[in-house]
């Protein structure tokens, strides 16, 4: 028999420690972003206007899986609604339960949320991999949940999926030649001005007294991002913007110590002309942000390569370049995949009926158009 614990207040989210570690590594398609450590670092920063609701889910007392959960106020056109979903808010490409069963994970969890107290208008599962890891079982537990469920594309990923290529020199090869020529030409310029050296830093964590943050080495990434054209950009979101860099100066220390931090420096003659920020997971490399100095053009395309090359010498099988900038990413990528998201609306919530409806006209639009306007909607 299942049985769900609810956890609203973050002080008692360690004592899900130990079952959150030990599940972790069971979750297919886990990132860094499925953590616990994220999670508590993402809500020190990001809490305001939102609710906690984790769901642990145990079988005859031993935990099955989890489902982490928020409760979020969004402004939309019709006004101010309350949104069930999940944590992630678009840090990362895709999400979903922890543990080994996610499909007991989320009929119970799901249950258990239609049962107990509606403190929210809409129930949206958005980051899903339907076409991957999660196999249907979002909209069959919302189902069964008796939460009827539409379904949308959410994002696009462009993805290298290194276990499919084989090794370095086979995926090079499906290279368009005009790109590796391009490649080739910038090493060449960039050889030219001093000796080319690839740093990459993957601490294996404080469990195996590897855990040094190497802060000089995450203030060359600031500092490269802050002299980019990065510098410049109106999204809030860069490595070096006022907005978010304490949260992820925050992320970078806990990532080191949770051996998650991946973290590559391109040097010439010493001095880092271009980084390629990123997380990984058990072979799985999300790279979060990468830039280049001005003046060393061509850069950011050398280190690209020489971080894919070292990864198939580490054995990893998944690097998610992430959604936006898609026509950037083309040269490098094997395969896009997109994310889908579930949406629940409430029957009497009037507000939650708008939504619903001003979504049934966007789908008369197609494409990019169409998801820009369904995630204002």
């Amino acid at each position: 028999m299942s049985t769900v614990r609810e956890i609203n207040d973050p002080a008692e989210l360690s004592s899900l420690r130990l079952p959150w570690d030990s599940l972790l590594p069971q979750t297919r398609g886990a990132s860094f972003f499925h953590s616990l450590d994220w999670l508590e670092v993402y809500w020190k920063h990001f809490s305001a206007g939102q609710q906690l609701r984790v769901l642990a889910v145990y079988s005859n007392g031993h935990p099955v899986g989890i489902l982490p959960l928020v409760v979020r106020r969004q402004r939309r056109r019709i006004g101010t609604v309350r949104v069930l979903t999940y944590p992630l808010d678009d840090w990362g490409s895709f999400y979903g339960p922890i543990g080994t069963n996610p499909t007991a994970t989320l009929l119970a969890g799901l249950g258990h949320i239609r049962r107990t107290r509606r403190d929210w208008d809409l129930i949206e599962l958005p980051w899903v991999d339907a076409l991957g890891s999660d196999h249907g079982r979002t909209p069959l537990a919302m189902q069964n949940a008796g939460l009827q469920a539409s379904a949308q594309r959410w994002q696009t990923t462009a993805l290298v999926d290194l276990a499919a290529a084989g090794d370095w020199d086979a995926y090079w090869a499906t290279r368009t030649s005009r790109w590796r020529n391009n490649v080739r030409r910038s090493e060449k310029n960039l050889a030219r001005q001093g000796q080319i050296s690839h740093v990459r830093y993957r601490p294996a964590g404080a469990a195996c007294g590897d855990d040094d943050p190497r802060w000089d080495w995450y203030d060359e990434c600031e500092r490269i991002a802050r002299s980019s054209w990065q510098a410049g950009s109106q999204t809030g979101t860069t490595l070096s913007h006022d907005a978010i860099r304490p949260f992820l100066r925050d992320c970078h220390r806990v990532a080191a110590k949770s051996g998650a931090l991946d973290l590559n420096l391109l040097l010439v003659d010493g001095q880092a002309v271009a980084f390629n920020y990123a997380y990984q997971y058990r072979g799985y490399v999300f790279g979060l942000r990468t830039g280049y100095a001005a003046a060393h053009a061509g850069s950011g395309s050398v280190l690209q390569a020489r971080m894919i090359e070292d990864c198939f010498v580490r054995g990893d099988h998944t690097y998610d370049l992430g959604s936006g900038y898609l026509e950037c990413k083309r040269a490098w990528q094997t395969r896009l995949q997109c994310s889908y998201r579930y949406t629940h609306f409430r029957h009497d919530v009037p507000r939650a009926q708008l939504v619903r409806m001003a979504r049934s006209v966007q789908r008369w639009f197609s494409g990019d158009r169409a998801l820009t306007a369904a995630k204002n909607a």
